[in-house]
């Protein structure tokens, strides 16, 4: 009998232009859990989509308790027991929690003895024990899509849970938890790890990995470097073996100096009464104002608000005295405000289409002749000066994005927008999923548009990025905003008194 549950040796895996992985391995043991790190493009989503049968190898091996299998699709990995929590989720919104976690295999019965039909009762009842089983308090019949979208990364948990496996894949399980929902995650993962399930925990926060991991593999460019045992890891450590290289700073230095207000918000208020309201802000020229609080603050609707992606009732936004008349994204985009969406996959890329159609996309107006004919010529010259002023690694401007890593995502959106030259940039979660090597990428284009006068707003869950990011933090609690706080001053303990400061 094999020590290993599951081993994976010498994958090799190419895209067009890319050598995704290259005679990368990974070995399981049973009723732990096994870190998977690596920058983003490393090849650890690649690796866990050939275990789980999404992408078929070029070449290599799979040994699954000890005997070598062929792992056809999705539904063959489920049922050799091997369950998978993307990153990405792929929820069906208007179907119930019920139907989205028993997907594809539906509990049967047959209607007058021979009739077969989905036994709604049993599935309701199942699911309903399952969330009680890891501690979900939802109602199986609510529509998925009436959640927020850490409520249904917690359902996507439940659904892998279901499928009672025994190689549990979570890839970037907390990046949109609040820090209860991520102690619920690990108690179900202690559960399962005392029920002897193997677990590939990839994330990119490190003291997920040095608490709740018992070894690390790390990967870079495709390859295997090294396996080691998280007992007695450092943060420095693992981020040299990650990217090749000492990190000194996590934060650039910020160069810029906050001027005169050129945005304000006055009085603004939602529609819905449960969100935002009553809202009242200044930002400078050249700021970076970081918004905090806990999940359910309101601070994305907000910003959905002021974009036009939200109705609002009443309140005022102004530019430099100017009032802003903004009811749709196209007003908002016209007046010189832009905004990154908090979820790169539906709201941000465009996945089927190329790396320069995501990029030019908001501007095409700017590159017409005559005003009916795109120019080409300068649309490459805009995606190729992007490519290079981001630094992002893709094999052509043609490539699709969805073929691209997380933080090469990021950089193509933060480029669409740049290219409109707005005034206010929203940035809402702009290093979500996104490797250490990669955010320190996204940091300085950040401060470096702050240095050149633009105003940015930005939402962060993650309090070491409000605090080294910010020149002033905002904070939010239940759709009010609670107080401010000079970036000079911010800690985690003061931020945290006012997101907790519920009317």
């Amino acid at each position: 009998m094999s020590e290993y549950r599951l081993e994976m040796r010498d994958v090799c895996k190419s895209f067009p232009g890319v050598k995704a992985l290259d005679h990368a391995q990974l070995k399981l043991r049973p009723g732990t859990v096994h870190a998977l790190m690596g920058e983003n493009g490393a090849g650890k989503s690649t690796l866990m989509k050939c275990m789980f049968g999404i992408y078929k190898m070029d070449e290599g091996e799979i040994f699954f308790e000890g005997e070598k299998v062929d792992i056809r699709d999705p539904l063959d990995a489920l049922h050799k027991g091997i369950a998978m929590v993307h990153q990405e989720l792929q929820p069906i919104p208007a179907r119930t929690i019920g139907e989205n976690i028993f997907l594809g295999r539906y509990p049967m019965k047959k209607a007058l003895g021979f009739i077969p039909m989905v036994d709604h009762k049993k599935m309701y009842e199942e699911t309903a024990a399952l969330l009680k089983k890891v501690r979900m308090d939802f109602d199986p019949k609510q529509k998925l899509g009436e959640l927020s979208v850490s409520q249904m990364q917690s359902v996507e948990i439940a659904k892998a849970v279901s499928a009672n496996c025994k190689v549990l894949i979570l890839d970037e399980p907390t990046s949109s938890l609040t820090q209860n929902e991520v102690e619920a995650l690990f108690r179900i993962v202690e559960d399962l790890k005392a029920e002897g399930v193997s677990i590939v925990y990839i994330s990119h926060k490190m003291d997920e990995i040095l608490r709740i991991s018992d070894e690390v593999t790390i990967m870079r460019d495709g390859q295997y470097i090294g396996t080691w045992e998280s007992k007695g890891l450092t943060t420095d450590f693992i981020i040299s073996k990650m990217v090749g290289r000492e990190l000194t700073n996590l934060y650039p230095p910020r160069e810029n100096v906050p001027g005169e207000v050129v945005f304000q918000v006055k009085d603004f208020t939602s529609i819905n009464p449960k969100s935002f309201r009553n809202v009242n802000f200044e930002l400078r020229k050249g700021e970076i104002l970081g918004v905090g609080g806990l999940v359910g603050a309101q601070r994305t609707e907000l910003m959905e608000g002021l974009f036009g992606i939200r109705s609002h009732t009443t309140g005022t936004v102004t530019y430099k005295g100017k009032e802003l008349k903004i009811s749709r994204p196209k007003d908002a985009i016209d007046q010189g405000v832009a905004m990154l969406t908090e979820d790169r996959r539906a709201t941000g890329i465009l996945g089927v289409l190329s790396v320069a159609d995501n990029i030019s996309v908001a501007s095409l107006s700017q590159y017409l002749d005559l005003g009916v004919a795109i120019n080409s010529k300068k649309v490459e010259k805009l995606v190729q000066d992007n490519v290079q002023k981001m630094n992002i690694k893709t094999p052509s401007s043609k490539t699709q994005i969805q073929s691209l890593s997380g933080g090469n995502q990021q950089k193509v959106l933060i480029g669409r927008w740049l290219a409109n030259d707005p005034d206010v940039l929203i940035l809402d979660e702009p290093t979500r999923g996104i490797d250490v090597g990669a955010k320190y990428e996204i940091y300085c284009i950040i401060a470096e548009l702050a240095k050149q006068g633009k105003s940015i707003i930005m939402i962060s869950s993650e309090m070491g990025e409000l605090i080294g990011m910010s020149d002033r933090i905002m904070v939010m609690c239940d759709g009010r905003v609670t107080g401010f706080i000079d970036g000079k001053d911010a800690t985690q303990e003061n931020i945290m008194e006012l997101a907790a400061q519920f009317a």
